[in-house]
């Protein structure tokens, strides 16, 4: 049904990206973390072009990000609510969020804090125990997907990023 992006890339953030890489897709899915689920508080927020909406709500459907539900109450609307594959892209929207509010040069507009504490949340991050990792703390390895071309591009970054021989 829809065409495949990555050409048969061995690549996970080429495969999510097919899925929800388009921004107006991860605009939707975030509105649905903001609890919107009707097609024209969709369009009222984000002032996306109806045929457009449409497309991006299908598609995130046909993906199982979202499902369509009939609205409480009614025979003939329906509603969009994140299933629990679109519910578990929350942590990297999170994480593009706070990119954002780091890198794009504006104030953040809004925290995150937990619900049972009031705690500030602390932003994303790849660890090990209680240390943050970066680019340079992390070194790649062939998973069970990997192909003999994966393989090599793994090794090539792990030369080049850590120097490894």
């Amino acid at each position: 049904m829809y065409r495949k992006t990555f050409d048969g890339m061995n690549c996970s953030i080429a495969r999510a990206l097919d899925e929800v890489g388009e921004w107006w897709s991860l605009l939707i899915v975030r509105e649905c973390t903001l609890g919107t689920t009707r097609f024209d508080d969709f369009q009222r927020r984000l002032g996306i072009a109806r045929n457009v909406l449409t497309a991006r709500l299908n598609s995130l459907v046909a993906h199982g990000v979202l499902e369509k539900v009939l609205a409480e109450g009614s025979e003939r609307r329906n509603e969009y609510r994140l299933t629990e594959k679109g519910e578990a892209l929350y942590p990297a929207l999170m994480a593009l969020m706070h990119w954002g509010d780091q890198w794009c040069g504006h104030k953040a507009p809004l925290q995150l804090v937990e619900h049972a504490t009031g705690q500030p949340v602390e932003p994303v991050a790849l660890r090990a125990g209680k240390r943050k990792l970066g680019l340079h703390d992390v070194r790649l390895e062939p998973g069970p997907g990997a192909t003999p071309k994966t393989a090599d591009i793994i090794a090539s970054r792990n030369r080049a990023i850590l120097g490894l021989e």
